[in-house]
């Protein structure tokens, strides 16, 4: 079984993967930590409003990578295409347009490849504050358009979501009920 947690930065998907780690729930689950920071470690690019097209073509291909990996495995996922699509469509249609119709029509097109490949989406609604941690974003007027890009693309896809809300408690909660009707 694929699952994936996906929402906008600093909004609870890395702590919500770390609890699932310590859960029995999920023995013998891989556990596949963002891409994101992964990307820009590894090749030194930049993330987030200031990303471009390589480090959203890096994104992609990491995304393919851990299909290609997982695929007929049970893991559990920071972060998922439909996020790759969400990113590279703000740099596509935001404010500084740093993504050429090439890049954003390869990342619609990898999107609609992977993405009925999720048995699971948490979308972590956007009630946790932003915290500084050195590398996300804390700008408020991106993260909102971020969150904005996913409600559209939730509704436009019609991709079949988990909302995850309220406290950890309560999102666990939802994450225990959500596998029990997968049967899990």
């Amino acid at each position: 079984m694929v699952i994936s947690f996906t929402g906008a930065q600093s909004t609870g998907k890395s702590s919500l993967l770390e609890e699932c780690k310590k859960d029995g729930r999920f023995n013998g689950y891989t556990f596949q930590h963002e891409v994101t920071r992964w990307v820009k470690k590894k090749y030194n690019l930049t993330i987030n409003e200031d990303g471009d097209e390589l480090t959203q073509l890096a994104i992609l291909a990491k995304h393919l990578d851990n299909y290609l990996i997982y695929r007929g495995k049970d893991v559990v996922m920071d972060r998922c295409i439909l996020d790759g699509l969400v990113y590279t469509t703000y740099l596509y249609a935001g404010p500084n347009q740093v993504i050429g119709d090439e890049v954003y029509n390869y990342t619609e097109f990898l999107f609609k490849k992977l993405i009925d490949k999720i048995d699971i989406i948490f979308y972590t609604e956007p009630e946790v504050p932003l915290v500084d941690d050195g590398e996300r974003s804390v700008d408020v007027e991106f993260r909102d358009g971020i969150v904005k890009l996913f409600e559209e693309a939730i509704k436009h896809f019609k991709i079949p979501v988990v909302r995850l809300s309220g406290n950890m408690k309560e999102r666990m909660t939802t994450i225990y009920k959500t596998l029990d009707n997968y049967g899990k």
